[in-house]
């Protein structure tokens, strides 16, 4: 993926022509044909931002996230109506929550005072978090081309760590509700969604994705968990989405759920969203997020874009974060 991002103007053409394929497919019987890992591993090579901002560069697209582009995010604030995009920590044993939130308390009557110990290990299904760049590497090499083996030791993480994030990331946020689109209350585990689904969604809306956007997707998870019970197959993205986020050029993206549909790319062994979104193109991703109220405000207000502030903690070779970002209406 060295130097691919000469490339950009020929892989816009690869993935102008991906859209009008599946756009196609979509009018046919609802066969489709899954992605295959060679098909993924171009991607890879030829959508990525590698080299793009230097070969110095830590932060990846949030390099999008411009003065100008927070500024563009300000201007959404109307009502001043801010809404959590975080769950409470589960703290209950399950199959999506195998290692449960603990409250640790520290009372002491002498000082007059209580505390609390907060330990978790927040990568995975369970809680809401922010994926850092040197979280995931394919092939032995995270974002910009660094072999993994050189940043990331049992002392945590050299380069690309959760200190790189620590002035925040604020952007324009676009949530994209699936289950409002397709009017049911969830998103069934295992559903797949495709490119025509986020411009379904965008005329629908009435919005456009874009450079430096976040994108934020609302499956309905945890309306399903209350119903129905946890699960860890979730409703995510098909892979074919792919050449869509490298063309609107999103910085971030974020879920209710872990972004993936399960088995979009048969044979793959690792997630093909987080290692396109993290090591190709260096975007921070949400996992776990919950955007249920925040969907409510949108309804109400008719509005599906807003300020979203992420504030991560200065963690000195972190991975990530527990995150509790905020919606700014």
């Amino acid at each position: 993926m060295g130097n691919a991002w000469t490339r950009l103007a020929a892989a816009s053409i690869v993935g102008v022509g991906l859209a009008a394929w599946t756009g196609n497919l979509s009018a046919q019987s609802g066969a489709r044909e899954p992605v295959s890992i060679a098909q993924f591993d171009r991607w890879m090579e030829e959508l990525s931002n590698w080299g793009r901002w230097g070969d110095a560069d830590q932060i990846g697209a949030a390099n999008l996230m411009t003065e100008a582009k927070r500024l563009e995010a300000a201007a959404l604030v109307r009502t001043g109506t801010t809404v959590s995009l975080s769950h409470d920590f589960l703290t209950e044993e399950a199959v999506d929550a195998a290692e449960p939130y603990v409250l640790q308390m520290r009372v002491n009557p002498e000082g007059q005072n209580s505390g609390d110990r907060v330990e978790v290990y927040f990568h995975g299904v369970t809680y809401s978090h922010l994926d850092g760049l040197c979280h995931v590497f394919y092939k032995d090499k995270l974002y910009n081309g660094h072999d993994y083996r050189d940043v990331v030791t049992e002392n945590g993480c050299s380069l690309m760590d959760t200190t790189q994030m620590k002035d925040g990331l604020v952007t324009r946020g676009v949530l994209v509700d699936m289950p409002r689109l397709k009017g049911v209350p969830y998103l069934e585990p295992g559903t797949r969604l495709y490119r025509e689904d986020i411009e379904a969604w965008e005329e629908y809306a009435g919005v456009r994705l874009g450079p430096g956007d976040a994108l934020l997707l609302r499956t309905g998870r945890w309306a399903y968990r209350d119903a129905v019970g946890p699960t860890r197959e979730m409703a995510g993205w098909d892979a074919s989405v792919i050449p869509f986020l490298a063309e609107r050029d999103i910085a971030l993206l974020g879920a209710d759920s872990v972004h993936e549909a399960p088995n979009s790319v048969p044979g793959l062994r690792v997630n093909p969203i987080h290692r396109f979104a993290i090591v190709a193109r260096g975007m921070n991703l949400l996992d776990n997020i919950d955007l249920d109220a925040a969907a409510e405000v949108a309804a109400r207000l008719n509005r599906w874009e807003f300020m979203l502030v992420i504030a991560p903690l200065r963690v000195p070779g972190g991975t990530g974060s527990p995150v509790n970002p905020i919606a700014i209406f």
